[in-house]
């Protein structure tokens, strides 16, 4: 892929013979969609709808019933959701239909972009200091409305700012190691564009500067969904 990963769309990611006998194809805008399923001896199967992205998210909606409303669901959270009976193996036990028949994900193409971006993320693609490259964000203070930079170069880093996010009332005062106060100007809108990636200092969201989950970015003492499914996945 010459032109790098973020230049794919949903009409190019996977060519016609590749998806040729996928049962429910759609292609929309930065997504593949299709059909899937996870089977339970005791329930039977949970349909959903798989969307596979570029940037190598992958995302469900189930449908398992009429008014189910499990919306944007993680293959793990889909697989427990559906009552699987040997769960964490999502990837065995998540299925499309291939010419009539259930094959597992693993089986398929469609988690091509999934793969490469756990490979970076595991170390294929580094930063120069030989750790996993996250690019700098943003949280807006509750208090002022302001967006204050955090840095995500260490797993300490990391941390804070996955707790800033999860904390619904965060505030400037809280960012430990800034000492900022609703007081000070927020960044200027011509700074904020610098983001820290290693291929470009004003690049949107690249393979090189967008982590999907890696050691340094996800914690198992942590119980958000985000992690959880992480630190779940990982052991398979």
């Amino acid at each position: 892929m010459a032109n790098g990963l973020e230049r794919e769309s949903g009409y190019t990611m996977f060519s016609d013979d590749e998806l040729r006998e996928v049962s429910g194809v759609k292609r929309v805008g930065d997504y593949v969609e299709v059909t899937c399923g996870c089977t339970s001896h005791r329930y039977g199967d949970a349909v959903g709808r798989l969307r596979v992205f570029v940037n190598g998210y992958l995302e469900i909606t189930c449908e398992c019933t009429p008014g189910c409303q499990e919306d944007k669901l993680s293959p793990a959270a889909f697989e427990k959701h559906s009552g699987r009976e040997t769960a964490r193996k999502w990837k065995n036990n998540i299925w499309v239909i291939v010419n009539g028949e259930k094959v597992p994900l693993c089986k398929t193409v469609l988690l091509k972009y999934y793969n490469q971006v756990s490979k970076t993320a595991n170390g294929s693609n580094k930063s120069q200091n030989g750790r996993a490259c996250h690019r700098d964000e943003f949280v807006r203070c509750t208090m002022c409305n302001k967006e204050r930079r955090f840095r995500l170069r260490t797993k300490e880093e990391c941390r804070i700012h996955h707790d800033a996010l999860a904390d619904e009332n965060w505030k400037c005062a809280d960012l430990p190691y800034d000492k900022i106060t609703c007081d000070d100007d927020e960044e200027r809108a011509s700074r904020r564009v610098y983001r820290g990636c290693v291929r470009s200092p004003t690049c949107k969201g690249c393979t090189s500067c967008v982590c999907f989950g890696c050691d340094i970015c996800r914690f198992s003492d942590c119980g958000c969904q985000t992690c959880t499914d992480f630190t779940r996945n990982a052991k398979t």
